[in-house]
């Protein structure tokens, strides 16, 4: 039987058959669905974790164990989970150790669009590399025996594009349920995993002679192919790029690399011998490029193909024949009518939009997160100066507050973020005793990568009850005194608490408390619109919701768009915006 996936749901499903009894992720776009897929299958255990480096040391322990084990990321995840594998990369594993990790070409969801790649070789494990949702099913088994077989993480890399494209894949026989055994005993062998300098110096010369053979491995496993095609030119690909160069070069030798860390020395040798010229389609960095060109083959490859951005078979193909790779001309590009810009805003009735709009008339300097609540730095609310990373806020505060500048400054920060990485730059901010304001934007879920339960929610990922972590006893338990909740929606209480915390001399911490609106699923009466009273002031307008648009004479409010929070009646100073009672009368 055939079934179509895309390449998340295919990594889960793979991991299933390959007998991962445990996963642990972050959730991060494009690699969220995999570990929500893969908590479905019977007799697994699946947990979100507070963040990557914790998923990662949790999935370490497991397999440190004897058990198999994954953990998944996106791309900058790996930056914060990136300890965990250099150490378990030193120390090997008894069981298996499977890193899925999204990367993020064209920057669709991201900060950046870093090529993970250069992980896998700084940190000397094996990178597998599908093409498609079944190569996507089948990679996680070969994952998991060769870091079994050579006592080693490995990394499996995807793109947006793989994680998020569907494709057929073959169904294959449930794993026969095994019945719970017993409790083994921890294997003791602190020369293996206790890594200080003694211990550790002896690993090194192990994981040296462990790409040695994952070298030897590459040249014979089937995962790396050679196709056999018109020998004028040689394509040497991997991952979802081969689906574009196959349709661009569809009569051209290609070398199918499924296995892009440690590379293939014979076989690239062989490859080049039999074609006339030699060519490297990648995204991002020149990985493989390089590895060809060390070998002292002549290749093109960025003189072609950029290093920036997504890839796709048009911008393949239009490289291809400028470059005088392809025969004939270019294909005429045929021109498509450009659709309106729809920029992304805060959601109708989303709570952190008061907020916002307050730190927008306070004219206060905000330094931001990761997180929806990024959307506060967009037109026209334009209420948010800086995001870097998960939790930088925390720490950046702190820093632009020790220069003294005279601007009112915040930091925001999501709960699920606070969580994340916000705790250690409280704790930092509040032992330096910074006079800093951090606010917390709590909506009670995981909400921009798709509603994922978190420590605050009372939820686990298999829908067990869980113990909520209250964020303001979490923040006096740091010994912070000043702290506050506020509803982000009672305007003037939201302007006199900032402005309280933002003058005081102490560190201080503000609980915006409002539910996520696509979480709550309530839906009010729109306010109305009274056009006589509308003076034109702008300030409905200036708080950035989608249902609101200027009309001749005044404002319109689009009811089927509408969440009905009455903020915009909130901040009318004329008075021409007026709530609804649920009996449809004016309140």
């Amino acid at each position: 039987m055939k079934k179509i996936m895309s390449g998340n749901e295919a990594f889960a499903y793979g991991a299933y058959l390959a007998g991962i009894k445990f996963g642990s992720a972050y959730p991060g776009t494009p690699s969220t669905e995999i570990m929500e897929n893969y908590s479905k299958y019977p007799g697994v255990y699946a947990e979100w974790a507070a963040n990557e480096k914790v998923a990662a040391d949790v999935a370490a322990g497991v397999a440190y164990a004897g058990g198999r084990a994954m953990c998944a990321m996106k791309h900058v995840g790996m930056n914060v989970a990136a300890e965990v594998l250099f150490y378990s990369s030193m120390t090997g594993t008894q069981g298996a150790l499977v890193f899925f990790n999204a990367d993020d070409p064209g920057m669709h969801s991201s900060q950046n669009e870093q090529d993970n790649r250069n992980y896998a070789k700084f940190a000397r494990v094996a990178c597998l590399e599908p093409s498609d949702s079944e190569e996507a099913k089948n990679f996680v088994k070969a994952a998991v025996e060769i870091s079994e077989t050579f006592d080693t993480p490995v990394i499996i890399r995807t793109t947006t594009r793989l994680s998020h494209s569907m494709g057929i894949v073959e169904m294959e026989e449930e794993p026969v349920a095994e019945a719970p055994a017993e409790p083994a005993k921890y294997v003791r062998n602190p020369a293996k995993y206790l890594m200080v300098p003694a211990f550790s110096r002896g690993r090194h010369p192990v994981i040296e002679e462990r790409i040695i053979k994952l070298t030897e491995f590459a040249e014979t496993t089937p995962l790396n192919r050679i196709e056999p095609g018109d020998d004028e030119i040689g394509i040497i690909v991997s991952g979802v790029v081969y689906q574009y160069a196959r349709e661009v070069f569809p009569n051209a030798t290609f070398l199918k690399l499924g296995m892009v860390n440690p590379l293939p020395v014979k076989m690239i040798k062989e490859f080049a011998g039999r074609v006339k010229q030699v060519v490297v389609i990648e995204e991002l960095d020149p990985i493989i490029e390089d590895h060809v060109r060390l070998l002292g083959i002549p290749v093109r490859g960025k003189d072609v193909f950029s290093n920036i951005g997504e890839f796709s078979p048009s911008r393949i193909r239009r490289s291809a024949h400028e470059a005088g790779l392809l025969p004939g001309s270019a294909k005429p590009v045929v021109a498509v009518p450009q659709l309106p810009g729809r920029p992304p805003m805060l959601c109708p009735g989303c709570g952190h939009r008061g907020l916002f709009y307050a730190l927008q008339r306070l004219n206060a300097a905000v330094f931001g997160d990761i997180g929806c609540y990024t959307l506060g730095g967009a037109a026209p609310l334009l209420a948010m100066q800086t995001c870097g990373c998960m939790g930088a806020s925390v720490g950046v505060i702190q820093g632009i507050d020790r220069v003294g500048v005279k601007d009112r400054t915040v930091a925001v920060i999501g709960d699920s973020t606070f969580f994340h990485s916000g705790v250690a730059p409280l704790i930092s901010l509040y032992y330096n005793n910074s006079p800093s304001t951090t606010i917390i934007v709590d909506n009670r879920v995981t909400a921009m990568t798709g509603h994922q339960e978190n420590p605050g929610t009372g939820k686990t990922l298999q829908g067990a009850e869980a113990p909520i972590v209250k964020i303001d006893e979490l923040v006096r338990g740091i010994g912070i005194k000043k702290v506050d909740i506020v509803n982000p929606y009672d305007f003037k209480n939201v302007m006199d608490t900032i402005k309280d915390h933002v003058q005081s001399q102490e560190p201080s911490v503000i609980i915006a408390q409002y539910p996520c609106v696509l979480k709550m699923r309530e839906r009010k009466p729109a306010p109305v619109v009274d056009v006589e009273k509308c003076n034109e002031c702008g300030n409905c307008i200036r708080i950035g919701c989608s249902p609101i648009t200027k009309v001749d004479g005044g404002i319109s409010i689009n009811t089927e768009l509408c969440n009905g929070c009455g903020f915009c009646a909130t901040i009318c100073s004329s008075g021409a915006i007026s709530l609804q009672n649920k009996e449809g009368g004016i309140s």
